[in-house]
């Protein structure tokens, strides 16, 4: 099954190092392939210098893809990280 969401960075400093990590780990537990794509560039979610090469500051609209047996679980996972701004309030 394929999931397709958007998203708005929520962070103040965008997509940095550590929410790109938060994102890796995350994304660890499922087998679903996942993809973002921002500014008509696609990348590997679970690939840490692909996310902070989108270089996606805050208010940044990132449209999710999940395509696997897990992909309707791991996207409502990756839009409450970002709408919690993982964690970082």
């Amino acid at each position: 099954m394929k999931v397709v969401r958007n998203v708005k960075v929520k962070n103040p400093l965008g997509l940095h190092t550590r929410p790109a990590a938060t994102i890796v780990k995350l994304l660890q537990g499922y087998k679903s392939s996942v993809t973002f794509t921002c500014k008509n560039e696609t990348i590997n979610a679970r690939s840490i210098m692909s996310i902070l090469m989108l270089a996606a500051r805050k208010n940044t609209v990132i449209t999710i893809t999940a395509e696997g047996i897990d992909s309707e679980a791991v996207v409502m996972r990756l839009i409450s990280a970002f709408e919690n701004e993982f964690g970082e309030r």
